[in-house]
């Protein structure tokens, strides 16, 4: 389930590296040197294109967004506020704008999306202001992709995840990283398959193969070695690799720890999660990872389903 989540987030866009934005640095700095040309004529092309470019010009490369013919848009406000049903997954109304574009926000910190005229607003009536340029055009893709008969939330995971981090992580910030605490001896990653078992045997030797390193990693990143436990409730970790993992979360900015929080919560694993924001690990091999966990969960409920009547038996003895 984990896994599918991930997998149906990321090919909600067109773009699955733009999930990067909210936690690579390398991103924030090369946008910031972007410049963005956007022609200003509305014309019958399908296809609206974004140019990055960089000061010398050397580097032109073109993000491609199909868009879809829609009717023109009667209000005269200069930004549209999305109501706060959109943060609880309901259909907000139908697609009143034609053209999705993205600019730099007026003050120059920051990347705003365009829907025809109007700036792009959050549920609290802020201005949607984004870190990076590339975070921009994944959410106006979500919004370009957006259906006539109406506004799918559901449809839009990087904008919800953007709203999050401007309208809750600042005001839930401690109970954010004190959750995601308390969950962590319990993550999936220090949780064994026992070896000694012919039905898990399988599953413990893949966790060997593609865990471990991530373990070790672990260990070299945070100076503590991380404890293996062969129960799916994990055990106590050393509190110098508790606190250490505690302060990294302490100096996350919101985008960082709203995405943290939402890659621990589908993946179980809080590691996992820091090992995609350190650049350890890529989203293939994270998914790879939880689906571990999940053949593993697989083979014991089809063992209890099998020996069902034996396992019942023996309960009433």
């Amino acid at each position: 389930m984990a896994a599918s989540l991930i997998s149906k987030t990321l090919q909600s866009i067109r773009n699955p590296n733009a999930i990067s934005s909210f936690t690579t640095f390398r991103t924030r700095h090369l946008c910031s040197v972007a410049t963005v040309h956007q022609s200003p004529q509305y014309d019958d092309d399908p296809t609206t294109s974004f140019t990055f470019s960089s000061p010398s010009d050397k580097i032109n490369e073109n993000i491609y967004i199909k868009g879809r013919k829609q009717e023109t848009a009667s209000s005269s406000s200069s930004s549209v506020t999305m109501p706060m049903s959109f943060m609880t997954g309901s259909i907000v109304g139908k697609r009143f704008y034609e053209k999705v574009s993205t600019r730099e926000a007026d003050d120059g910190n920051g990347w705003t999306v365009m829907l025809d005229y109007r700036t792009l607003k959050t549920p609290s009536k802020r201005p949607l202001k984004l870190p990076t340029l590339g975070l921009a055009k994944a959410i106006g893709a979500e919004w370009d992709y957006q259906q006539t008969d109406g506004i799918r939330p559901f449809m839009m995971p990087l904008m919800k995840l953007a709203c999050t981090a401007l309208e809750r992580v600042p005001l839930t910030r401690p109970k954010i990283i004190e959750h995601l605490m308390k969950k962590f001896n319990q993550d999936l990653v220090f949780c064994r398959a026992p070896a000694d078992n012919d039905l898990t045997s399988g599953v413990h030797e893949r966790q060997v193969q593609k865990i471990d390193p991530l373990l070790k990693w672990v260990e070299s990143e945070f100076s503590f070695k991380p404890v293996v436990y062969s129960s799916f409730f994990g055990g106590k970790q050393e509190d110098g690799l508790i606190k250490t993992v505690e302060n990294l979360m302490k100096k996350t900015d919101d985008y960082e720890l709203a995405a943290i929080d939402a890659i621990a919560a589908a993946a179980h694993s809080l590691v996992i999660a820091i090992g995609i924001f350190r650049g350890k690990l890529q989203i293939e091999e994270a998914i790879e990872l939880i689906r571990l966990e999940e053949d593993l969960q697989v083979l014991i409920n089809s063992f209890l389903h099998t020996h069902r009547s034996t396992v019942t038996s023996n309960l009433h003895l």
